[in-house]
């Protein structure tokens, strides 16, 4: 009986320092499953340094480790979603290149999926080595996220998670961009389970998501999954009319009864004028930040351009 598969999925971008560690622990990890065959899928995403390099290397003397680079750099979304494109395997990992996500944890993992589960995701219970800051935003993030999004989107996940080919399949046959692929494995529903376990501190170099990134992040998640923020701007455009209202019936009384000096209402005459204003920028920023996305959708461009591969069927 033909052995199933189980695929990894592995962005790099500037891993240099991690590269050949993070191959070695995956690699005896893979070894000892031994009902299964494997395969290693490396996504370079336009590394500057020498990532490429000991990819190729790797891969010159293991034929189970394919490599994908890229032409440059297009974010670690378009990585995995170029190597779930690229898998052959039933089972399908992705992991980080840093290693705070334990590959020892496979196994685990692949008994939930032989019980029924498809997707399997890692649930953060403790986080080692990461700043108050790092975790005060994170925190923030999936706070946020879960507010705003239509999808009820786990708090405290990564991409660190082992799912089942069909649900691959479904994701992949999905033409938007800038996929959210947290929030996507979440939409197609499917059979889910947590799967606990405590992060680990960065093996060497440093985080590929820094607060710009992580905010980047948080903007897709919430543009692909909701349409809350446009309901906001009504209800900003609700309360600016009320204000208003107000100032008016206020200006009349104050006219009127002969109560103050119109002409010495400046300062509520700012407020009112600065209030509106940044009312009316926040609408259009909102709005426009959807606009874009259906611009960027509308071009048809592709999620990443490949210029180079090692060990798939068809090397360039």
């Amino acid at each position: 009986m033909e052995k199933q598969k189980i695929s990894l999925v592995i962005p790099m971008y500037d891993e240099e320092e991690v590269a050949r560690q993070c191959y070695e622990r995956v690699k005896k990890c893979l070894v000892s499953i031994t009902d299964y065959e494997h395969e290693i899928i490396f996504i370079n995403d336009g590394s500057k340094d020498d990532t490429f390099t000991i990819l190729s290397e790797i891969a010159k003397n293991d034929p189970t480790v394919k490599v994908i680079s890229f032409s440059r750099n297009f974010g670690h979304q378009a990585s995995v979603v170029a190597g779930l494109q690229h898998i052959s395997g039933e089972a399908i990992v992705i992991l980080d290149a840093d290693l705070q996500d334990p590959p020892e944890l496979i196994p685990e993992m692949l008994s939930l999926w032989e019980q029924g589960y498809q997707v399997i995701y890692g649930k953060r219970k403790a986080r080692k080595g990461e700043s108050r800051f790092k975790l005060l935003t994170a925190k923030m993030f999936y706070e946020t996220l879960t507010r705003l999004s239509d999808v009820d989107i786990p708090k405290d996940t990564g991409d660190f998670r082992l799912v089942d080919r069909k649900v691959v399949d479904a994701i992949s046959e999905m033409p938007e961009h800038n996929k959210f692929l947290r929030g996507l494995f979440s939409w197609v529903g499917y059979k889910q389970i947590p799967f606990e376990y405590e992060r680990q501190e960065r093996l060497a170099g440093k985080t590929k998501y820094p607060l710009k990134k992580m905010i980047k992040l948080a903007s897709d998640g919430i543009i692909s999954f909701s349409r809350k923020p446009l309901k906001l701007v009504g209800l900003l455009g609700i309360v600016s009319v009320g204000i208003s209202f107000l100032i008016l019936v206020y200006a009349l009384i104050s006219y009127f009864f002969k109560l103050n000096e119109l002409s010495s209402g400046w300062t509520s005459l700012m407020v009112a004028i600065t209030f509106f204003a940044g009312t009316q920028l926040i609408s259009l920023w909102v709005i426009s930040e959807y606009i874009g996305r259906i611009y960027d959708e509308a071009k048809q461009r592709p999620e990443y351009i490949i210029e180079k591969t090692i060990n798939l069927d068809q090397d360039k």
